[in-house]
């Protein structure tokens, strides 16, 4: 029976293509492990503007309420202070600035009596004698006596420093002290305090505890500046030293220094 089918190649003995022959099938795929799967969709990060803009953002505020915290942190003795010790740090403000207008006024009133007093030279002899004793109790030369304070300084084990001495010296200074007594050493405006803890000197003069400061000045401004908030008293204690302070109406500072004449400062009447 005869049939339109067209012979095969092999049927009809013509030499077989090898270039046409079909590729081999494609292989199947890797499976990914979950460490791979999750690397893959890490990196390379893949960020759009709005992703970018709110990390930017989050930074931002993460900084402000790190700095916000730090701020609040802050162990500043005023931030914690109580409302009458603040009310007591201005009261002591307030009467500085009194003293100083105080100040003002008696040596206006000095001026007026100098102008108007028949015999001026009387009258300049005497401010100069009065000038003369003034300066003599700040240069250390001359005994004074008044009211004052006593503070007394325990320190069994050592561990007060000269620089926190000399921070009661100056504390005393800025609330008005006239005269400072340390033991048995007088303490004027160029003493030093040198040493350490349980071994300390003034002025190259060694001390040791209890360590007594006589001051002269109004008591009522001279105990409050050593026990203001993280002042003189509260550092001490800190130390594991005991500082107590006693008003008196009659304080004596008899130790004296010797005049020291100037090397090379003269005065300008001369």
């Amino acid at each position: 029976m005869n049939s339109d089918r067209m012979p095969l190649p092999e049927e009809s003995g013509e030499p077989r293509d090898l270039g046409t022959e079909l590729p081999p099938p494609p292989r199947e795929p890797t499976q990914l492990t979950g460490r791979q799967r999750l690397i893959a969709g890490l990196w390379p990060p893949r960020l759009t503007r709005a992703q970018l803009t709110v990390a930017v953002l989050l930074f931002v505020l993460g900084l402000g309420l790190a700095i916000q915290v730090r701020s609040n942190n802050d162990d500043s003795a005023l931030r914690g202070a109580r409302q009458e010790d603040l009310v007591r740090i201005l009261d002591e403000l307030d009467n500085r600035n009194q003293r100083l207008e105080d100040e003002k006024q008696r040596l206006g009133a000095q001026r007026t009596e100098l102008e108007n007093s028949s015999d001026r030279a009387e009258e300049a002899r005497k401010q100069t004698e009065q000038k003369e004793q003034q300066l003599g109790i700040l240069a250390g030369t001359v005994a004074a006596q008044g009211p004052g304070i006593t503070l007394t300084i325990e320190d069994g084990s050592g561990a007060v420093e000269p620089d926190m001495l000399l921070d009661a010296i100056q504390e005393l200074r800025a609330a008005g002290a006239e005269a400072i007594q340390v033991n048995d050493h007088r303490v004027v405006a160029g003493s030093y305090f040198t040493g350490a803890g349980g071994d300390i000197e003034v002025d190259g003069n060694r001390i040791a505890a209890p360590y007594i400061f006589k001051v002269i000045g109004k008591p009522q401004d001279l105990e409050p500046a050593l026990n203001i908030p993280g002042g003189v008293v509260q550092t001490l204690e800190k130390e594991q030293a005991t500082a107590t302070v006693a008003r008196s109406e009659k304080i004596i500072v008899d130790v004296l220094r010797r005049a020291e004449q100037p090397d090379y400062a003269r005065s300008s009447a001369q």
